[in-house]
C-alpha cells in the first residue's frame, strides 16, 4: 500500500490509524499494540509518513518497519527496475501494474532510478511507457517538481500528438507554466515544423522573460529543417546582443547554416570564434560536425584532420563517439581507419549489439563483404541477445552484391537462433526477387511475411509496392495486380491501403485503371 502526503492531509484525525494499519501488520505484537494505541503521537506518525514520501522514493512500508524494529532487512538481489519495465517483462504489459507490484513486495523505488528508466525508454523510442512512468510518479505525488511537467508535456506530444500537448499545457496550474514547460511546448512545435505556432509561442515566451539558449537553438533547428538557413545568423546576433551565452549545439547549428549557404569560409570563422571565445565548449561533437561538413563537399583531407582531433577527445565509455567515427571514416572511404577505430572500441568497452549494428552498416556502405562476414560471425558467436536488425543489414549487403546463397544462409541461421518475426527481412528478399524477375519467389516471401504479422505491426513499404508495380509494368502483366490484391485482402488489408496502391501507380495507366476498378469492387463488398 502507498501512503502519500495529500492523502494524510485530507484524512480525519480518528481515521489516521486505519490508513497506516496495512503498513504495520508485520510488526511484532508489542510494537503493533503501541502503534495502534496513543503511545505514538499522531504527529510522529504523520512525520514518519511524510518522511517516506519526501525522500524521493516510494515504498510499501519498509521504511516504517525499519524505524520501529531493531534489525534492518537486507534487500534481496533483484532484476533491475528498467528491465522489469521493458516489454515483454512488464506485468500484464502495464507500467502501472509492474510498479505497483514492485511496491507491494515491500521494495523501495527512488525517484532518480525512475528518471533513469524514463531516459532509457525514450532513448529506445518507448515514449508511451516513459509517459506512464511519469504519470505514475505524478499520481503518487513522489516529489513531483514543476520542471517534471516539461518532461511530461514532451512525452504527451510524442505519444498523443501536439494537440494533446497543447491541452496539457493549457490545463497546467499557473506555477507550472514556467520557463521549462514553455520551452517544452516550443520544442514540440519545432519538432513538428509548425512554423507559425513556433514563432507566436517564441514571442510569448520572450515577453515573459523565458528566452534561453535552448529556445533560440530550437528556433535555429526549425529554420534549418525548413530550408531557411539564412535566418540562423540573425538569431545568433540576437543572442549576442542580449548576452545569452552560446552553447556547443548553437555553434554547431550556426556552422551548418553557413555550410548550407555554401559559405565554407563562414564555417571556419565560426570555428575560429569558438576556439577564441568559447574554447571550453569544444567537444568531440564539434569535430564530428566539421568533418561531416567537409565530407559533404568532398574535402576528405580536412575531414580526416578533424577526425584526428576528434579521436584525441574520445573517452573509453563514449560509444556514441566511436560510432560517429566509424560512420565518418566510411564517408571518407577510409576502410583502414574504420577497422582501427573498431579495434579501439573493442579494446576499451564492452561491445553491444548497437556497436555491431553500426559496424556492419559501415562495412556495408564500403562494400567490404569479407569484413562484414567476419564481423557478423564474431557477433553471432558472442551475442547474448539475438538482434534481427543485424541480420537485416547482412542480408541487404549480400543481396546488393548478388550473393543470394550467402544471404539465404544467414537468414536460415537466424531463424534457427530466433523466433523472429522476420517480415522486414522477407521484404528485402521480395524486392530482390522482383528486380531479378522471379515473381514466384517474391510472392512466396510476401505471403510468409504477411502470415507472421500480428495486428498493424507491419505494412509493406512503398519500396516493395513500387517493385511490384515496376515488375507488372515491365511484364505488361496487368492481371498480376489482381493476384497481389487478393493476397493483400486475404491478409486483412483495408481499402485505404488499396488507395495507397492507386496513388503510387499513377505512372502506370493500365495498372492505375485496374486498381481503381478493384478498389470500387472492394468498397461495394464492404457496403
Amino acid at each position: 500500500m502507498l501512503v502519500c502526503q495529500e492523502q494524510i492531509k485530507r484524512t480525519p484525525y480518528h481515521h489516521f490509524t486505519n490508513i497506516l494499519s496495512p503498513l504495520t501488520n508485520s510488526l511484532n505484537p508489542i510494537t503493533n499494540l503501541l502503534w495502534s494505541s496513543d503511545f505514538y503521537p499522531v504527529s510522529l506518525k504523520i512525520q514518519i509518513c511524510h518522511r517516506s514520501t519526501e525522500m524521493n522514493y516510494v515504498s510499501g512500508g519498509g521504511w516504517i518497519l525499519r524505524r520501529l524494529c531493531t534489525a534492518a532487512e537486507v534487500p534481496a538481489k533483484n532484476p533491475s527496475l528498467y528491465r522489469m519495465l521493458s516489454p515483454p517483462d512488464m506485468i500484464g504489459g502495464s507500467v502501472w501494474k509492474t510498479l505497483d507490484q514492485y511496491i507491494m513486495q515491500g521494495k523501495a523505488i527512488r525517484k532518480p532510478v525512475l528518471e533513469r528508466c524514463v531516459e532509457q525508454l525514450q532513448k529506445y523510442g518507448r515514449f508511451k511507457h516513459a509517459l506512464e512512468i511519469i504519470e505514475w510518479v505524478q499520481m503518487r505525488q513522489v516529489n513531483f517538481s514543476w520542471s517534471n511537467y516539461a518532461l511530461q508535456l514532451n512525452l504527451v506530444s510524442k505519444t498523443n500528438g501536439v494537440d494533446a500537448a497543447e491541452i496539457f499545457f493549457n490545463d497546467l496550474p499557473p506555477p507550472a507554466k514556467n520557463k521549462y514547460t514553455y520551452g517544452a511546448l516550443l520544442n514540440c512545435y519545432c519538432k513538428e515544423l509548425m512554423k507559425d505556432k513556433a514563432l507566436s509561442h517564441f514571442d510569448k515566451l520572450d515577453e515573459l522573460g523565458y528566452a534561453t539558449c535552448l529556445s533560440f537553438s530550437n528556433m535555429m533547428s526549425l529554420f534549418m529543417r525548413l530550408g531557411e538557413p539564412q535566418k540562423v545568423p540573425n538569431l545568433v546576433a540576437d543572442m549576442k546582443r542580449r548576452s545569452i551565452p552560446l552553447s556547443a549545439f548553437t555553434y554547431h547549428v550556426w556552422m551548418n547554416s553557413c555550410a548550407s549557404l555554401n559559405d565554407l569560409d563562414g564555417v571556419e570563422r565560426v570555428y575560429e570564434e569558438m576556439k577564441t571565445k568559447d574554447k571550453d565548449k569544444i567537444c568531440w561533437g564539434t569535430y564530428s560536425n566539421l568533418a561531416a561538413i567537409y565530407i559533404k563537399v568532398k574535402d576528405f583531407e580536412k575531414a580526416e584532420m578533424m577526425l584526428k582531433k576528434l579521436e584525441k577527445l574520445v573517452k573509453p565509455k563514449q560509444r556514441d563517439a566511436y560510432h560517429c567515427l566509424l560512420g565518418l571514416y566510411a564517408g571518407t572511404g577510409n576502410l583502414e581507419q574504420v577497422h582501427k577505430v573498431w579495434n579501439s572500441l573493442k579494446s576499451v568497452s564492452p561491445v553491444t549489439n548497437i556497436s555491431y549494428l553500426v559496424m556492419l552498416s559501415t562495412l556495408r556502405r564500403l562494400s567490404d563483404t569479407e569484413g562484414l562476414t567476419k564481423c557478423f560471425k564474431e557477433w553471432e558467436a558472442s551475442c547474448v541477445s539475438y538482434d534481427s536488425r543485424l541480420v537485416k543489414v547482412c542480408v541487404r549487403a549480400y543481396l546488393r552484391q548478388n550473393m543470394l546463397e550467402e544471404a539465404e544462409l544467414v537468414f536460415e541461421g537466424a531463424r534457427r537462433r530466433s523466433k523472429g518475426p522476420w517480415f522486414r527481412i522477407r521484404e528485402i528478399f521480395v524486392v530482390y526477387f522482383l528486380e531479378k524477375r522471379q515473381l514466384d519467389a517474391a510472392v512466396k516471401h510476401l505471403e510468409v511475411a504477411l502470415s507472421e504479422v500480428k495486428g498493424d505491426e507491419w505494412r509493406p513499404s512503398p519500396e516493395l509496392l513500387g517493385a511490384f508495380l515496376k515488375y507488372y509494368e515491365g511484364e505488361t502483366d496487368v492481371d498480376g495486380v489482381d493476384e497481389l490484391s487478393k493476397i493483400l485482402k486475404a491478409n486483412n488489408f483495408d481499402n485505404s491501403w488499396i488507395q495507397t496502391c492507386i496513388t503510387a501507380s499513377k505512372s502506370f495507366p493500365e495498372i492505375d485503371k485496374r486498381l481503381k476498378e478493384d478498389s470500387q469492387d472492394y468498397q461495394a463488398q464492404e457496403n
